[in-house]
């Protein structure tokens, strides 16, 4: 394992890029420094992260193992092997358990979270990518991408209890907590399913005008709004989720990916496959782009730390190898152009 290296003495630069029309083309990032990870220079994927216990588990899609970084010491403290082509990865915290979408094997992967290993597999459909979960139902939904269904694990005796088609190619899954459902995004249909997780019924299909390729996703519960990102036309879209309607959409980088959200900031981050990461600030109600600029090339996931005060990027190519860029948040949400 290598050490941390600062970026530069100031622990800051500014990073130019080719930003949306009509801002300001050098957009500056408090980046606070590079960490380097183990594993080679391979494609990483999703991230997730356990606050309270300072613990990040990042997917090393390319390495085919799930990486242990503490957010406090800044160092990887464990690498869980034989997870292979990872690329979801959710911690579960009052289960003690992280979740490995293994799409070389097709398969589910249960981690303990105290110690580091691999205690259960499930079968996940063709392509088990984006998962979430379900905590009155005690259930695990798994995006089987390329399947076209939605896998459901219970997470007791972690077997797979219902296979739900969803007809047509499968993006990210995530859980209203206000809703108590599981929402997927379908990007070949360019809808969004809503499942019951009672009985697994799908509840309504949500048509998302303006989509092509709806894949990333994000819900912010308290504020009623989903953040539906689109890799084919590089748009982000907000829907109401009382009216379940599209009330806004935006620009982004090239092919979003990966959201996060600064709950307390009332911030959303999109990261692309271009590098260009886009901040959405949530104020009043209403939602509009504060910020955009170039992070790392590929940075196409973040997960957001609002404790530490941090972003983490993880980059197949540093300078030096793959790493995971350390990028201080918005101090506060600016006032969004109008």
């Amino acid at each position: 394992m290598r050490t941390t290296r600062a970026i530069c003495a100031a622990a800051f630069f500014t990073l130019h890029v080719a930003a949306c029309a009509g801002s300001d083309p050098k957009v500056a990032f408090d980046v606070v420094a590079d960490v380097s990870l183990p594993g080679g220079n391979s494609r990483f994927d999703y991230e997730s992260l356990d606050a309270d216990r300072h613990l990040l588990f990042i997917a090393h899609l390319g390495a085919s193992e799930v990486l242990a970084f503490d957010t406090a010491s800044r160092k990887v403290v464990a690498r869980i092997k034989d997870v292979s082509r990872v690329h979801g990865v959710l911690v579960v915290p009052e289960l003690h358990r992280v979740y490995a979408s293994a799409t070389g094997t097709d398969e589910v992967v249960a981690i303990d979270e105290d110690t580091f290993t691999i205690v259960a597999r499930a079968p996940g459909g063709r392509y088990p990518d984006g998962m979430a979960y379900a905590p009155e139902a005690h259930k695990l939904y798994v995006s089987d991408e390329t399947g076209k269904t939605e896998t459901v694990i219970d997470v007791g005796s972690q077997r797979r209890v219902a296979t739900i088609a969803l007809g047509g190619e499968v993006g990210n899954t995530q859980y209203d907590a206000g809703s108590k459902h599981i929402f997927v995004n379908v990007q070949s249909r360019n809808d969004l399913v809503e499942i019951d997780p009672a009985d697994d019924r799908i509840v309504r299909r949500i048509p998302l005008p303006g989509a092509d390729g709806n894949h990333g996703l994000l819900i912010d519960a308290t504020r009623r709004r989903a953040f539906i990102a689109c890799e084919d036309n590089d748009k982000l879209l907000v829907l109401d989720l009382d009216t379940r309607k599209v009330e806004s959409s935006f620009d982004v980088g090239h092919a979003p990916d990966v959201l996060s959200e600064d709950v307390a900031r009332g911030q959303v981050y999109v990261a692309g496959e271009s590098g260009i990461v886009s901040i959405f600030g949530i104020r009043d109600g209403r939602v509009a782009k504060t910020k955009e600029g170039f992070v790392g090339t590929n940075a196409h996931v973040v997960s957001v730390d609002a404790v530490r005060g941090a972003a983490y990027f993880p980059l197949k190519d540093g300078d030096a190898g793959p790493v995971l860029r350390i990028v201080a948040l918005e101090s506060e949400s600016p006032e969004p152009s109008r």
